[in-house]
């Protein structure tokens, strides 16, 4: 009859040891937790930060190409109105030494029709 008191002995002594060291793995596992939401959030905030510069070196690159792009196209649109005013120029000037030289003539032939009529009369 003594193995049963000594079973409920180390019974007793086991479930004794158990309690007395649970609230120390408690302890442990909630110090733990901290640690890991303290790393989860650093982490959370590195990848975000990342993200962001990701993000703001992409947006930086692409405004750089648009504003490349745009000079660009100014700058063969101006060419292009540069060359068409100077075309448009000559033909007018043509059209105007033309214009002038037909009203030369005409005067000319007017006045000597008019001396002539003055002459014959």
């Amino acid at each position: 009859m003594h193995a049963p008191k000594l079973s409920a002995a180390a019974l007793a002594l086991s479930l004794g040891f158990l309690v007395a060291s649970t609230p120390i793995v408690v302890a442990q596992t909630a110090g733990q937790d901290m640690k890991h939401a303290g790393t989860d959030t650093k982490d959370a905030a590195q990848n975000a930060g990342h993200g962001v510069a990701k993000g703001t070196t992409k947006a930086y690159h692409k405004t750089k190409h648009a504003t490349k792009k745009a000079a660009h196209k100014t700058e063969n649109g101006t060419r292009t109105a540069a060359h068409k005013t100077e075309n448009g120029t000559r033909t007018v000037a043509h059209k105007t030494e033309n214009g002038t030289k037909d009203a030369a003539h005409k005067t000319e032939n007017g006045t000597k029709d008019a001396l002539h009529k003055v002459e014959g009369k």
